[in-house]
């Protein structure tokens, strides 16, 4: 099985460490984030991976030659002179996925100890087009779903704003952790093109390809995406 990690971001609520480098490089006692999200994926057998660069994408590059992958095969795709956002990246670099293979795909800045492969058997065993890991924590932005936990909507809870992809009368709020499981047949499907979000590209497709939650509450989580979480994921990730 296969990955991506998505590291193209500009990184603009991290500044200033990203005004001079890639937020994938912060390091969390001593380990980048992006080191340690390829030993988490080793853990799960996944040593093959592919990073999208575009934000100082070369010293990305740079570090990542300079260790040897820390172990992994790691394939850049790189995305300059325009970052295309985690849909537009995905889509990009699908001649990089080995045909008719599920990869997995998370985000740089998220540190997690969710079993990655307790999620695959989830989505193997459901038949699922697209898996998201979620969790029952307080968050802004949610999905949402019903009763056999197949995706219905998005909403902003601090503005109200909504998207409906399925109508439904018992939809639940969960929050995206940032993890994701992929069928290859996504690529058979997506709609947009160029720059674009993967949520939209979900939501999009949700009323016609099972979209469904795999429920990681009570896992280590946290969101590297502000200079004030370094110290939560010190705290946290401390090995």
């Amino acid at each position: 099985m296969q990955s991506m990690i998505f590291c193209a971001g500009l990184g603009t609520r991290f500044k200033p460490w990203t005004d001079t480098h890639p937020k994938c490089l912060a390091l969390i006692n001593g380990k980048s984030l992006l080191q340690r999200n390829v030993e988490y994926l080793q853990k799960a057998g996944i040593d093959r991976v592919i990073v999208n660069v575009f934000h100082f994408a070369d010293q990305v590059i740079d570090t990542v030659e300079a260790n040897h992958g820390w172990g992994s095969d790691i394939v850049f795709s790189d995305e300059r002179p325009q970052v295309l956002e985690t849909g537009g990246g995905l889509l990009f670099a699908k001649d990089l996925f080995p045909m008719g293979d599920d990869f997995i795909c998370m985000n740089a800045d998220i540190l997690c100890d969710l079993d990655i492969r307790d999620m695959v058997r989830s989505h193997r065993r459901q038949d699922s087009f697209v898996t998201l890991a979620v969790s029952d924590r307080q968050s802004s932005r949610c999905f949402t779903f019903d009763q056999d936990q197949r995706l219905t909507g998005w909403r902003n809870l601090a503005t109200g704003e909504e998207k409906t992809a399925i109508p439904s009368n018992s939809n639940q709020d969960k929050a995206f952790s940032g993890i994701s499981v992929f069928s290859y047949d996504y690529f058979d499907f997506v709609e947009q093109t160029g720059k674009f979000s993967l949520v939209d590209s979900w939501l999009s497709l949700a009323s016609d390809h099972p979209i469904r939650s795999f429920d990681h509450s009570g896992s280590r989580w946290v969101d590297v995406g502000r200079p004030e979480s370094v110290a939560v994921a010190e705290a946290l990730f401390n090995d």
